[in-house]
């Protein structure tokens, strides 16, 4: 493949890949709906998480993203909308927004949540313009094997994430560089 034709392909792939995120946008889900959504995947982790239930009665703030859409062709993006809960509420509600280029193909969803162990952490979620995963307080990602080792004394991250429901075909899978916002929602 020329150079020109590689150029074309790849323009082709960005095209089709941010005309299918602005897709998702347009299907933004109502207030309730993602508050009724957070509230099941949550249920359904504690359930299936024993780590994450314990965490859960230690978390200044838990944040749910029920489903995320990841999709690529050499470019990628995922998205998604959760919820910020206090106290068995809904708080607030975010937008999770990803890009990625390189040897990918194919489209998945899952979902995850972000267990915010102090308030340090929590306000920054929203003191930035934009929370990243990365970027700032530090970041655990609780897997099958530190999941069952975890106890109240060795919770010493800012923030455990748990990924949960995975779903589709596509090599690969992370929260890393994602970038959450809050949103407005009625």
């Amino acid at each position: 493949m020329t150079g020109r034709a590689r150029a074309l392909a790849v323009l082709c792939v960005a095209l089709v890949a941010s005309s299918s995120m602005i897709a998702v946008r347009a299907w933004a889900a109502s207030a309730a709906e993602i508050r009724r959504d957070s509230q099941v995947a949550l249920e359904k982790l504690y359930e299936n998480e024993t780590a994450a239930k314990l965490l859960a009665e230690k978390a200044k703030g838990i944040l749910v993203f029920p489903s995320i859409v990841k999709g690529g062709f050499v470019v990628g993006g995922q998205i998604g909308e959760g919820s910020l809960w206090k106290g068995g509420k809904a708080v607030g509600y975010y937008n999770s927004v990803a890009a990625s280029y390189g040897l990918q193909a194919g489209i998945q969803t899952f979902g995850y949540a972000l267990f915010f162990m102090n308030d340090a952490a929590l306000q920054q979620l929203d003191s930035t313009r934009g929370f990243e995963i990365g970027v700032g307080p530090s970041i655990v990602v609780v897997d099958a094997g530190l999941g069952k080792t975890m106890t109240t004394n060795t919770l010493t991250s800012d923030v455990y994430a748990f990924i949960f429901d995975q779903k589709g075909l596509m090599a690969g899978i992370g929260i890393q560089g994602s970038k959450i916002t809050k949103v407005n929602k009625q």
